[in-house]
């Protein structure tokens, strides 16, 4: 795919948290920021995602890798001082972490979440946005710019979303107090919730590739949700052309977010 060329985040660096692979949102995201200028760092965890994405990296200019353990606070402390020590100070952070037992991700939500796995997946998917907020502030000296990734699972019940649906919604309101607290500091905290894409995050539902049709014919667009359209919608938050936007959760899915019932289905 291709993203617009340019310079808006030129001079900006900042750190992207979350590729999996090629078609995930966390790398669209990423070339549609190289593609405008932006110097990038990157975090993986463990071997397996470290092969998938230094080469991605290494596509557009990144050399600066880190190992970052998000469920781990000497790991994470470790990961933003090899950071502060090669950059000094970022612009911006994307924060696309998230993960669930898939085994819980179907069936019945009350019968099947375990306490285990419930505190597993709000852990990562959503205190891992405070911690790792808490430490890329500080190295926003001169203010800045924050972005997660939540989806329509945490406003409303999405089949065998379960308690992903349950942490999103945490995620969110996470948002809302980062950006409270950071705000002083020029600070910009938004979420993107991205409709439906043929991710690896969306292989992990069951009946997850479903939903990418229903996303698209219940769609006042009546297309689908696009990379280029979340990177922008990403390239605008972070950028200079963001300001006075903080603390919203944008949603970027073609319009099926404000659907009650589709056309032909009326009662």
């Amino acid at each position: 795919m291709a993203y617009p060329t340019g310079n808006l985040m030129a001079g900006k660096r900042g750190l992207v948290m979350g590729v999996a692979n090629d078609k995930s949102i966390a790398w669209g995201i990423a070339q549609g920021l190289a593609a405008q200028g932006a110097e990038l760092a990157f975090t993986y965890q463990g071997e397996a995602l470290e092969k998938r994405m230094r080469p991605l990296a290494e596509s557009i200019g990144s050399s600066l890798i880190l190992e970052c353990d998000v469920t781990n606070d000497e790991a994470m402390d470790a990961a933003f001082a090899a950071l502060e020590k090669t950059w000094g100070k970022i612009d911006f952070l994307v924060h696309a972490i998230a993960f669930s037992d898939k085994n819980e991700l179907q069936g019945s939500f009350t019968e099947n979440t375990t306490r285990e796995n419930f505190l597993r997946t709000m852990d990562i998917s959503a205190f891992s946005w405070v911690a790792v907020a808490k430490r890329a502030s500080k190295m926003m000296q001169s203010g800045g710019s924050m972005i997660t990734l939540s989806y329509l699972g945490a406003e409303r019940v999405i089949p065998s979303y379960n308690v992903m649906g349950v942490a999103k919604a945490a995620l969110e309101a996470c948002t809302r107090y980062i950006a409270r607290d950071l705000g002083p500091q020029g600070i910009r905290v938004n979420a993107i919730s991205a409709g439906p894409m043929r991710t690896l995050a969306l292989a992990g539902i069951k009946g997850g590739r479903d939903l990418v049709g229903t996303g698209r014919n219940w769609s006042l667009l009546k297309e689908d949700t696009t990379m280029e359209g979340i990177a922008g919608c990403a390239l605008w938050l972070l950028s200079d052309l963001g300001q006075s936007t903080t603390a919203e959760v944008v949603h970027v899915d073609a319009g099926f977010h404000v659907v009650g019932v589709p056309d032909g289905l009326e009662a």
